[in-house]
């Protein structure tokens, strides 16, 4: 059984000045496996990590976009694997498979809004394209990640 592998940057960003994740990606399809209900289905085709370190490993938060094929887009759960972990669909389906698909969160008020409290600094960014507990093959593209002060067309912004 192989083991997801993230490819990981270690950041130091303070989200209340940087609060817009940008970013592009294109899958080739949507895994029909996926259930998040169940270890077991943890998996997607696409998945943007933010890691927020705290003070002990443990206690560390993560939120996890993700292109899902059966969660709601725009919704949100926590990982079958951590309540420190959440995941949000920012797309769901296959309507743009095969597609350059740009998205952009702001993941200052998304922490507030799944965590209920002020985030941390922001220790990390990741991608992985995930599907050893469905067993299912896919292939993800991902394009430039960065972090932005304003919504679209702010012209400042950190590249991780």
């Amino acid at each position: 059984m192989s083991r997801p592998a993230p490819l990981v940057k270690k950041v130091s960003i303070d989200a209340r000045k940087f609060p817009v994740l940008r970013w592009s990606w294109k899958v080739d399809h949507t895994l029909k496996k996926e259930d998040i209900r169940k270890k077991k289905g943890d998996d997607f085709a696409a998945r943007v990590y933010v890691v927020f370190p705290r003070t002990f490993f443990w206690r560390m938060r993560a939120i996890n976009y993700v292109w899902a094929s059966k969660m709601a887009k725009d919704s949100h759960a926590r990982s079958p694997y951590t309540s420190n972990s959440v995941i949000i669909a920012v797309e769901s389906g296959d309507e743009n498979i095969n597609k350059w698909v740009t998205e952009e969160r702001n993941i200052y008020e998304d922490y507030r809004k799944v965590f209920g409290e002020e985030p941390p600094l922001l220790g990390g960014v990741a991608i992985m394209t995930d599907t050893d507990d469905t067993q299912d093959e896919a292939t993800a593209y991902y394009g430039d990640i960065f972090f932005d002060g304003k919504l679209q067309g702010a012209q400042e912004n950190v590249r991780p």
